[in-house]
């Protein structure tokens, strides 16, 4: 199997097309043909969501699913929209750092999150 049919997110093989996009049954990631190419292509052309679409600094995003806030009881609830993002280099995976109203300022990955 290639890879465009491997699952990006969890590196499932069991993925199937559903019109121009693919969808992993085991995560339920989407994805098109066209934008994994892209991203082999450019690897390290920077911080991507998860629909695979670029990111920068002070752009805006929305949560796609609820997050547990480490060390606390609190949650960032799916949907929560997230303004003035900072790309960073963190060596854990969290490579956007932002403040959340009512939660405060936290670092969270790139994976959990769609542009807006």
């Amino acid at each position: 199997m290639d890879d465009t049919t491997k699952c990006p997110a969890c590196q499932s093989e069991h993925a199937y097309q559903d019109r121009g996009l693919w969808v992993c049954p085991e995560c339920a990631h989407e994805w098109s043909a066209d934008a994994a190419a892209v991203a082999e292509a450019s690897p390290e052309a920077g911080v991507r969501d998860s629909n695979g679409n670029l990111l920068a600094d002070g752009d805006s995003v929305i949560v796609i699913k609820d997050l547990k806030v480490k060390g606390s009881s609190s949650v960032v609830k799916g949907g929560t929209k997230v303004r003035s993002i900072r790309l960073t280099e963190g060596s854990d995976g969290h490579n956007i750092a932002c403040k959340i109203d009512g939660i405060g300022a936290m670092n969270l990955k790139s994976e959990f999150v769609k542009k807006a």
